[in-house]
């Protein structure tokens, strides 16, 4: 059995060790001792870190070792007890008072929608505890740990992914330079490592009362913004209120959705507006989901709640890549890439002027039938969104004959060009589905721009160097034809329908055209018409010059994708150097 060392001896170093002092018979006996740290003077209750640690003992039977651990583990256990109180205090945000009023509004809190949205137990949050340093107009009598903002990184299915949520209990979530130096670190550590960033945004604006510290603190985010653009996917989700300096990170980010009547984005409210225009309008109204999902295009989907939208983007998440370092993902499949559909066969009515729906093609074609679509509200004469083939993601754009024909006009164009060019920076192969009668004409549409919008998609196309297979499935007329990844721009697999019709147009103008002289004898110009939709409305003329590479039947149509695509996987191709395009924006 040891016995402690007496006092004075060599085991006492230096006040590291507590010297212990018999109050009993002899040292080595079972009795109780007295302990203080000894420093080489004797101060009865010394204390090396602030805590007291004079204290009566059972030591007859412990070691020196334990006996000092046994004293230390009154401060660690005061440490511990401490930090358990400081992060509760942080996880609290604004109080039990405002976490009741976000849930009476139908919203879920900063830390719980950051539950929903990584795997259970991967949440690791960077800077907890802080807290502004603002000394106006009082806020230095009110600090809140976190500033208003919850910063860290998870996992969504397994795939690291870093997140920040603004808190709207705090300071209404505004922000401030160490809010926004919480945002720039986890932006700096995302690209770093090569992971997507997913911004949960509920928040009003910038902190008036920091000032210019805070549009500094709104600069160094915009910048990040713009340097992880095409070499991380970001994501935006607007949980609640974004406006004035907060709308500028989203709308520089890849993908934007929202949450229906619970948020709104905007750079000036409702009553800056009244003052200034004398309209009356309403948040909602002004920049609620509706409007930006199906006029302004700034955001892509919207859903009905937080939940719904969170287990949206646990969903999307799993399409994309981590970085433009990485291919697409692929994921286990169950569904035969040689399946053939026999009813894709009567997809294309007799009539050529009959409308279908061009999703059902997607879903047929896709694996298990699953496709997220891009934008579904906006621009409904073309469709974009993402599907697996053989398990590996494929960026899908089609003409829609249900909306306007399926006729390219600006909406449309720019709506193409933005999503064909994210498949491009994230090596996500295109698939596209081409019936267009051509651009739509009128003057609202060449006072709009639609020369240079059109060009956006026609440039985005030619300028993609990822693997691009199309099939043309119906009409593809005019410049439209060119624009819809032809051979001309680097397609690489261009494959028709039997019904699939090119030309420079439709047969009845094509005739009145040419046969102008005749229009008079309607005999004749029936004839003519025979004449022009035997020899052109046809996949057989553009595939006698090669620039369809084989006629299919519309039943194999996934098959054929399957093999195609996979025979592109390793295809390299780099455009000339330059700094950067000058694309027509």
């Amino acid at each position: 059995m040891l016995c402690p060392p007496a006092e004075g001896s060599t085991a006492v170093m230096a006040g590291l060790v507590p010297a212990i002092h018999a109050v009993a018979p002899p040292p080595c006996s079972r009795a109780l001792q007295r302990l203080s740290y000894v420093d080489g003077r004797d101060k009865p209750g010394h204390d090396a870190v602030n805590v007291s640690v004079r204290s009566e003992w059972l030591c007859a039977t412990l070691s020196p070792v334990a006996v000092v651990r046994q004293v230390w583990s009154f401060p660690l256990k005061q440490m511990l007890a401490r930090l358990d109180r400081r992060r509760a205090r942080a996880r609290l945000g604004g109080g039990e008072q405002r976490i009741a009023a976000q849930h009476a509004k139908g919203k879920l809190t900063a830390r719980e929608r950051i539950d929903l949205l990584l795997d259970r137990g991967s949440f690791e949050e960077f800077d907890m505890f802080v807290e502004h340093r603002c000394a106006d107009f009082g806020m230095e009598k009110t600090k809140i740990p976190g500033d208003g903002v919850v910063t860290g990184w998870g996992t969504v299915n397994g795939r690291t992914v870093f997140v920040f949520a603004k808190d709207f209990t705090v300071f209404g979530g505004s922000l401030s330079e160490e809010h926004a130096g919480k945002i720039t670190k986890i932006q700096d550590m995302a690209v770093k490592n090569r992971a997507p960033i997913i911004g949960l945004f509920d928040a009003g604006g910038a902190r008036i009362q920091e000032g210019v510290a805070a549009l500094g603190g709104y600069g160094e985010v915009f910048q990040r913004n713009v340097l992880a653009s095409g070499v991380i996917p970001q994501i935006s989700l607007i949980m609640g209120p974004c406006a004035g300096g907060d709308v500028y990170s989203p709308a520089m980010t890849d993908f934007i959705f929202m949450v229906r009547d619970t948020s709104y984005m905007f750079v000036t409210g409702p009553d800056v507006v009244k003052t200034v225009t004398n309209e009356s309008v309403t948040a909602e109204e002004l920049g609620g989901a509706l409007v930006h999902t199906t006029r302004s295009s700034i955001a892509d989907r919207a859903y009905d709640n937080d939940v719904e939208a969170l287990l949206q983007m646990r969903r999307f998440i799993d399409f994309l890549p981590a970085s433009n370092l990485e291919a697409s993902p692929s994921l286990p499949s169950f569904d035969d890439p040689d399946r053939i559909d026999g009813s894709l066969d009567t997809l294309i009515p007799e009539n050529p002027n009959k409308p279908y729906d061009v999703k059902e093609l997607i879903l047929k074609v896709a694996d298990e039938g699953d496709f997220f679509e891009i934008q579904e509200a906006h621009a409904k004469n073309i469709v974009t969104g993402f599907a697996r083939i053989e398990g590996a993601t494929v960026g899908f754009v089609a003409n829609q004959p249900l909306a306007l024909a399926g006729v390219l006009d600006a909406d449309a164009s720019r709506k193409g060009a933005r999503f064909v060019r994210f498949c491009d920076c994230f090596n996500i192969p295109i698939v596209t589905f081409v019936d267009v009668p051509g651009f739509l004409p009128g003057t609202a549409q060449e006072y709009g721009g639609l020369i240079k919008h059109g060009a956006k998609l026609l440039f985005a196309f030619a300028e993609a160097t990822v693997p691009k297979v199309t099939v043309i499935t119906r009409k593809a007329f005019g410049g439209a034809y060119d624009v819809m990844a032809s051979k001309h721009l680097r397609g690489d697999i261009n494959l028709a329908w039997p019904t699939a019709q090119i030309a420079v147009m439709g047969a009845k103008g094509a005739v009145e055209i040419i046969f102008r002289a005749d229009m008079s004898d309607p005999e004749k110009i029936a004839e003519r018409t025979r004449e022009y939709e035997a020899r052109f409305l046809s996949p057989f003329v553009a595939a006698e010059r090669g620039y369809i590479d084989e006629v299919i039947m519309p039943h194999a149509t996934r098959r054929r994708l399957s093999r195609v695509l996979a025979m592109l996987r390793n295809k390299k191709l780099e455009n000339p150097w330059k700094k950067h395009d000058n694309i027509p924006l």
